[in-house]
């Protein structure tokens, strides 16, 4: 059969800057790729956020039998739009959606134009769909996915025992051309790679670890070893959500990566309290190639901390950049902003990254995803909502409040894009920079705006988004 992957674009590029500084490899998709030509099919991959006008060119050329897509909450809407395009122009072809957000709330993909919804690591459940269609057999009953029968959709049970090390390697061939463009800030190319999934914690803004119950699995470290001495790229983003917590095991793979000859540059996760508690571990792997971390600092006040349960301190987090600092390990700390704060809660936050020399700071909104503790799933915080009731949720890339603010919602955008301006080094991510020069406008007609009524407002920010931003921000994903 003939398998096209399609990875989704964003449909809003105004203030979601979701991959503005990284376009990163789609590496899920080529899981399923070479899951796909291991069962002998033919698979191609389209990766929509390069080749934006392209779907329809290649659905109709292709002529694909089976149509796979994935994505986060963000893309959910879209990915409706492609597998409806699909049905459209291919109209005996099947549709498969995959991912975090269907994982967690299969509701939003109960729709005509979707056949099967395949639920957490689904590689074993896709070649099962796979060998039925292949076999003209009955599709009901797979286990770990949501099938269409007979109008309606019946899940097939539990999804099946995972075995991590049975995963085949990610099929990087697909898309040779797209490789260069694959980027993250300014490592470019940059390859991903997972030495584990899952997470053994339990934060309570992040979803991440319920997706797999809960698990953590490592692989196998000769096969982690012979991948990456396989990669083409410079650069590897190690994409576990947690890859330090384990330091003997770590310290193992530094040796392993030495012994196959791996000369790379990595960039990972880490969390605070895995940093200051691994400090040799973190050494070793700077001299192999660690030269930057993304830290999830998160907050800086602790009872933001406490009730996050992310099991730190605002003294750990001072000490953490510290000891980056100390090991000349580049420091992506991320900060996230509730839409509680007002004038105060910014002022600090500000203050801490002057105070800290936090060099490369990035923000995200926090936002009621589906699967975090705080989130309910009835979202009935969500200001803006479909027809059917749902969120809409092309506003949740954590750029977008989509719960009510504490300040008027333009003043809070101001605020918001005020803190790109702190970096002390004058060296803030490809995302800060996109958003400085609105915030900096913003702040300039702080007084104009604020007389205005609310309909007119939100209009004449829209206007100067439009007019500082228009055709020059690249497609996101």
């Amino acid at each position: 059969m003939k398998i096209l992957l399609v990875y989704p674009n964003a449909e809003r590029e105004l203030i979601g800057y979701m991959d503005l500084g990284a376009i990163a490899e789609p590496i899920a998709l080529e899981y399923v790729a070479a899951a796909g030509r291991r069962l002998g099919h033919d698979v191609r991959l389209l990766d929509l956020r390069l080749h934006v006008h392209d779907l329809d060119s290649t659905l109709l050329d292709y002529q694909p039998d089976v149509v796979g897509v994935t994505g986060y909450s963000m893309h959910v809407l879209r990915n409706l739009e492609v597998c409806a395009r699909a049905k459209t122009l291919v109209p005996e072809c099947k549709t498969v959606v995959g991912g975090h957000h269907v994982t967690l709330e299969p509701v939003d993909y109960f729709e005509p134009q979707m056949d099967f919804l395949v639920i957490g690591e689904g590689i074993i459940a896709f070649q099962a769909i796979l060998n039925r269609l292949q076999g003209g057999e009955p599709v009901a009953g797979i286990p770990g996915v949501w099938s269409r029968v007979d109008g309606s959709f019946r899940f097939g049970g539990p999804s099946p025992h995972f075995d991590i090390d049975s995963l085949p390697v990610p099929d990087r061939s697909l898309v040779p051309t797209d490789r260069s463009e694959y980027h993250i800030d300014d490592m470019k190319p940059v390859a991903l790679a997972r030495t584990t999934v899952g997470c053994p914690y339990r934060c309570s803004f992040c979803s991440l670890w319920r997706i797999m119950d809960g698990h953590y699995y490592k692989r196998d470290l000769d096969d982690v070893a012979r991948e990456f001495a396989a990669i083409p790229e410079r650069y590897i983003h190690l994409s576990d959500d947690e890859p330090f917590v384990n330091q003997r095991r770590m310290m193992q793979l530094a040796d392993r990566l030495e012994a196959h000859g791996v000369d790379k540059n990595y960039y990972a996760y880490c969390r605070i309290d895995t940093f200051l508690k691994n400090r040799e571990l973190m050494r070793r792997w700077r001299d192999l190639g660690l030269n930057r971390l993304f830290f999830g600092v998160e907050t800086i006040f602790d009872h933001e901390l406490a009730q996050y349960n992310k099991r730190q301190k605002r003294d750990q987090i001072v000490e953490a950049l510290a000891l980056a600092r100390q090991l000349d390990i580049r420091i992506f700390a991320n900060f996230i902003i509730h839409p509680s704060y007002t004038e105060k809660e910014f002022d600090e936050v500000k203050r801490f990254i002057r105070e800290q020399e936090v060099e490369y700071p990035s923000f995200t909104i926090w936002t009621p995803i589906p699967g975090i503790e705080d989130g309910g799933t009835n979202y009935d915080q969500v200001l803006e909502l479909q027809d059917n009731g749902r969120p809409d949720w092309s506003q949740f890339d954590l750029q977008h409040a989509v719960i009510k603010t504490a300040r008027p919602k333009h003043e809070f955008f101001a605020l918001y894009g005020s803190l790109y301006e702190v970096s002390p080094h004058g060296k803030p991510t490809l995302a800060a920079q996109n958003e400085a020069p609105m915030a900096k406008e913003r702040q300039y007609r702080w007084q104009e705006f604020k007389d205005m009524d609310e309909q007119k407002r939100e209009a004449a920010h829209i206007a100067l988004a439009l007019k500082l931003l228009g055709g020059g921000i690249p497609p996101s994903a």
